[in-house]
C-alpha cells in the first residue's frame, strides 16, 4: 500500500482516504511508517486505532503516544505533526463523523470488546 501510495499522489485501493505515518517504536525506537484511514480535521488529521474491531489496541496507538512527534504523508504533501488523542467533545465529534462516513467503523465498535476505539488527532507542527 505505500508504493501504490507513493506512486498515486496518496490515492490508494481502499474504501477511505489512507495518510502514511512515520512514527517510532515504543521500545525499540526503530522508525515505522504505517499506512492509516484518516479523516481531515480542523488542526490536521485524525486516525483511528480500530484494528478491524479486534479486542486490542494496535501497536502503532503505543507508539504515538509514547513518541508523539511524527512525520505524516497525506497526498503528495509531507509534513511534522504532533500525536494526541482524542477526549470527550473532540472524540465523540471526530468518532461520530467517521462511523457515518464509513459505517464499517460502527461495526469494529460493536465488534470489540474494547471500551472504545481509540482515536488519535494528528496536529500540524
Amino acid at each position: 500500500m505505500i508504493e501504490q501510495f507513493r506512486a498515486n499522489d496518496g490515492v490508494v485501493d481502499a474504501p477511505f482516504p489512507v495518510a502514511l505515518v512515520h512514527h517510532k517504536g515504543a521500545k525499540s525506537g526503530v522508525e515505522r511508517i504505517t499506512p492509516l484511514a484518516m479523516q481531515e480535521v480542523e488542526d490536521g488529521f485524525a486516525v483511528f486505532a480500530a484494528k478491524r474491531g479486534a479486542d486490542d489496541n494496535p501497536a502503532w496507538y503505543y507508539n504515538l503516544l509514547a513518541h508523539p512527534e511524527v512525520t505524516v504523508e497525506v497526498g503528495a504533501e509531507t509534513f511534522e505533526a504532533h500525536a494526541h488523542e482524542a477526549q470527550g467533545e473532540e472524540y465523540e465529534r471526530i468518532w461520530n463523523k467517521q462511523k457515518t462516513d464509513f459505517p464499517t467503523y460502527a461495526e469494529y465498535e460493536q465488534r470489540t470488546k474494547r471500551p472504545y476505539i481509540p482515536v488519535i488527532v494528528l496536529e500540524r507542527a
